[in-house]
């Protein structure tokens, strides 16, 4: 057996960058921390050599594999947090579905839910910490092995964006198939999303029990969806989400973890988002920093927003984007972030240049203060 499956979630390494949980709870910093959406990717030449020839989901299955891609950004980058190398449709796969991910083409469904009575496909009662405790495990090792550089962070997609690729059977410009689900029948969506949502909240706790030191819930196709469609089917599984795992880490006697969620493409439900449970709500890049901070009140961090395509500019305009993004934020209860993942063919130098820039320019309006 290997050693490293016999590594406990206990005895962790002594934390020495705690910069991003403090800027999550709104605490005081020295620097504005940094981390980025896929900064474990593609982009990364060891990324693609690691991965050469290897299938995606055996890959997740992996802990070792997963700890090795989840460490590789650390050794090039001065990031400020980690976030554990997975993928969100692990946890369709724990309800029973098939999901393969097709090179050039994205993840896909052979057999999607078509109509309410494929709901029995999925099983009733999922047995999280069996189906899913490689996760669990990646995460274990990783928080040994990141030797307390930074914090590693948990995540998982949200229900509507789970039913969305449940339902599409991959990946969907218009989620017509999805959205049909809502407005014909709506008892059946509810249903669907319940489930989705009890599998998440013992996943989410599973991760903090294994080591996670914040999560984040990705509802990654909040987009497509209008004001009254979010408050009904994205909205009350978000808030269920926070409180329940919340309440569960609290019974468990584990030390409270800062939650963000990011809805991507959810400028419309900005005030909801910022009373919905989490500390932290990511945002992309069509949300002006000043206008977010004004409708959000203060009452959560914020994190994001730079446009990843900046990361094409040069080394000179992607510092000066960064240095206007970090006056509209401001210093205090901020995270830094791209409004979305770093994409494939991207530079490795200029997400440096990225990062880089966070530090400097923060240090330099902290220093102003």
């Amino acid at each position: 057996m290997d050693k490293d499956s016999l590594i406990l979630p206990k005895d962790f390494p002594e934390l020495n960058n705690d910069t991003f949980l403090r800027a999550a709870r709104g605490e005081e910093i020295e620097h504005v921390p940094v981390w980025c959406m896929r900064q474990a990717g593609r982009y990364l030449p060891e990324f693609r050599e690691s991965r050469a020839g290897k299938d995606f989901f055996e890959t997740c299955r992996s802990p070792e594999a997963c700890c090795e891609l989840t460490l590789q950004p650390l050794r090039r980058f001065p990031f400020d947090a980690a976030i554990i190398f997975s993928d969100i449709l692990v946890v369709p796969q724990a309800m029973g579905m098939e999901v393969q991910m097709s090179p050039g083409k994205g993840p896909t469904f052979p057999e999607p839910l078509k109509e309410p009575e494929d709901l029995q496909r999925l099983k009733t009662k999922v047995d999280v910490s069996s189906e899913l405790d490689y996760v669990f495990k990646a995460i274990t090792l990783t928080r040994h092995k990141i030797e307390g550089k930074v914090p590693l962070i948990g995540f998982t997609g949200a229900p509507w964006t789970l039913m969305s690729y449940m339902i599409e059977g991959g990946g969907s410009a218009t989620h017509s198939k999805a959205k049909r689900w809502l407005y014909r029948y709506p008892e059946a969506s509810h249903k669907l999303l319940s489930q989705l949502t009890d599998v998440i909240v013992e996943y989410l706790l599973g991760q903090v029990k294994a080591g996670a030191q914040a999560l984040q819930v990705f509802e990654s196709h909040t987009g497509c969806l209008g004001p009254v469609e979010f408050k009904e089917f994205s909205l009350p599984y978000l808030r269920d989400i926070a409180r329940r795992v919340k309440d569960k880490i609290k019974e468990s006697g584990l030390d409270n973890v800062p939650m963000i969620v990011f809805a991507k493409d959810g400028h419309y439900g900005l005030e909801d988002l910022s009373e919905s449970g989490y500390e932290v709500v990511g945002l992309d890049w069509t949300i002006d920093p000043h206008s977010a901070r004004v409708r959000t009140g203060g009452k959560v961090s914020l994190q994001g927003n730079m446009d990843p395509c900046a990361l094409y500019a040069t080394k000179e305009r992607i510092s000066e984007i960064v240095k206007r993004m970090l006056e509209g934020f401001g210093t205090k209860g901020y995270i830094a972030n791209l409004g979305h993942g770093l994409y494939p063919d991207m530079d490795p130098e200029n997400v440096g240049a990225f990062v880089e820039a966070v530090h400097t320019h923060s240090r330099q309006l902290l220093n102003r203060k």
